[in-house]
C-alpha cells in the first residue's frame, strides 16, 4: 500500500530537513511512498512567528524548495539564500529513487502553474464541472498532462441524508470557505467565528453527503473519468451511536 505526507516547506519546516526526512521514508518504504507540497495555511504555519507572505510570495518559496529539496535529493551540496537559507547542505544516506513529488493545488490558477514543476497533482473534491476545471488547468500547465493526479474526497455517510447532513455540518463548516481565506485565518477562534453563519444547506457541494452508496459511486465514476488515479475518502460526519 501506497502512502504519502502534505506538507508546506519554507516557513514551519526548512526544506533541507523535508529533503532529509521524505529521502529516509523512501528508502525505508521503497516505491511506496509520495510527498505533496503546498505553499500552506496561516494556522499551521503562523506559529513560528514570523510574516505571513501574501500567495504570491508563497508561491515563489515553495519553488526555491522544490528545487532545493531536489537538488539534495541527487546528492549535490546545496547552497542557497532567498526566501530561506541552505548553507552546504548535503545528504549522505538517499534512496535510489526519488519520492513522487506532488503539487497541492485548490485553485485552477495554482493547478496550472504547477502543472509545470510537479510530479503530480492533489486536490479535494467538488462539484464536478469545477473539479473538471482544476484538471484542465493542471494539464494546461506546461507538463501536468499524463502526470498522476490524486483526489482527497470529502464526504458524509449515514442512514439518513438529514443525518449525514447534520454530521458534515457539525464537524466540517468550518472548512468550506475559499481557498484565499483559508490560507489566512490565524486562529481556531477565526475559524469558528465565520462558521456561525454557515447553514447545514451550505454545506451541499463542499462535502458529498449521502446515504445510499450507490450514489456516492456515480460520484466516484466521474471522478475516475477525470482522470484521477489514486483516491482518498474522508467520511467528516462524526462517529456517534
Amino acid at each position: 500500500m501506497s502512502f504519502g505526507v502534505v506538507c508546506a516547506p519554507g516557513q514551519r519546516y526548512h526544506p533541507a530537513l523535508i529533503a532529509q526526512a521524505t529521502a529516509t521514508l523512501m528508502e525505508m518504504f521503497p516505491h511506496r511512498f509520495w510527498v505533496s507540497l503546498g505553499s500552506g495555511q496561516l494556522l499551521n504555519e503562523g506559529i513560528t512567528g514570523e510574516s505571513w507572505p501574501v500567495k504570491a510570495d508563497r508561491n515563489e518559496r515553495l519553488l526555491e524548495s522544490v528545487q532545493v529539496i531536489r537538488a539534495l535529493w541527487t546528492g549535490e551540496a546545496v547552497i542557497h539564500h532567498g526566501s530561506f537559507d541552505v548553507e552546504e547542505a548535503t545528504l549522505y544516506s538517499r534512496p535510489a529513487e526519488h519520492p513522487l513529488l506532488i503539487g497541492a493545488a485548490i485553485t485552477p490558477e495554482t493547478a496550472e502553474w504547477m502543472g509545470s514543476w510537479s510530479d503530480g497533482l492533489i486536490t479535494i473534491s467538488r462539484p464536478h464541472d469545477e473539479l473538471h476545471k482544476v484538471v484542465e488547468a493542471f494539464h494546461r500547465g506546461g507538463g501536468g498532462e499524463g502526470k498522476p493526479m490524486y483526489l482527497k474526497v470529502q464526504l458524509s455517510y449515514a442512514r439518513t441524508e438529514d443525518e449525514a447532513r447534520q454530521g458534515a455540518w457539525e464537524q466540517w463548516r468550518t472548512n468550506i470557505f475559499g481557498s484565499h481565506v483559508l490560507s489566512d485565518l490565524r486562529t481556531p477562534a477565526h475559524f469558528d467565528a465565520l462558521a456561525k453563519y454557515v447553514k447545514p444547506e451550505d454545506l451541499a457541494g463542499h462535502v458529498r453527503i449521502l446515504s445510499e452508496p450507490e450514489r456516492h459511486l456515480d460520484w466516484l465514476q466521474k471522478d475516475i473519468e477525470l482522470g484521477f488515479a489514486h483516491i482518498y475518502l474522508h467520511n467528516v460526519k462524526s462517529h456517534r451511536p
